[in-house]
């Protein structure tokens, strides 16, 4: 039977046992861009190409689309249009379709939720305020 699982990296910060042997190297740094990008022709629907236009637009001027992103905003937008056909004709997604829409809305930061855990490309991390808090420093 697995163990409890792994502490959070802030709750380690807060209690004084982060060790910055055990951080994780660091992240690949994609180049951003600041020019919202063509859709895609491959798009299947005037649905997708219009959700295309509206999210690279907010991605773009928040600094949250990258090179790298491109092909999973399209896949996201593509789903998007799907799931806007099946209503338009009375029928309903499935649930893997619904899930699987969630989760990249949620990957680029789209939901309420996420918005909090996604941070602009190039932004580096403040730091624990709290770090140290009740320990001495000489």
């Amino acid at each position: 039977m697995p163990g409890p699982g792994r502490k959070p990296a802030g709750l380690k910060v807060v209690a004084g046992t982060e060790r910055k042997d055990r951080k994780p190297v660091g992240n690949v740094e994609l180049p951003v861009l600041s020019n919202v990008p063509e859709a895609p022709d491959w798009l299947p629907n005037s649905h997708a190409i219009k959700e295309w236009n509206r999210l690279a637009a907010i991605l773009t001027a928040n600094k949250l689309l990258t090179e790298g992103g491109l092909s999973a905003l399209g896949m996201l937008c593509a789903l998007h249009g799907k799931i806007v056909q099946l209503y338009a004709a009375g029928e309903a997604p499935t649930a893997s379709m619904a899930g699987t829409l969630r989760n990249m809305e949620n990957d680029f930061g789209l939901t309420p939720v996420a918005q909090g855990k996604v941070k602009q490309v190039g932004e580096t991390d403040k730091g624990n305020k709290f770090a140290g808090n009740g320990k001495r420093t000489a």
